[in-house]
């Protein structure tokens, strides 16, 4: 299984996983282990990198139009 579209992109928005994990002030390898965002990092990767949480977990929260409906 790959990592999801969002997890990149928050990777990426952080400039790598190593520096996404110094922010989140967790392991180098637990990052590394994440398939996806787990729920309870959502709202801190989001912060931290700019990533808005639809992006980052679709499975779960949705785009802000499609939410006020």
């Amino acid at each position: 299984m790959s990592k999801n579209q969002g997890l990149r992109k928050a990777i990426k928005a952080a400039g790598s996983a190593a520096n996404l994990a110094r922010k989140l002030r967790i392991e180098r390898a637990a990052v590394a282990q994440w398939q996806k965002v787990p729920l309870g990092r959502v709202v801190a990767v989001e912060r931290i990198t700019g990533v808005p949480r639809h992006i980052l977990r679709p499975d779960v929260h949705l785009p802000p139009a499609e939410a006020a409906e």
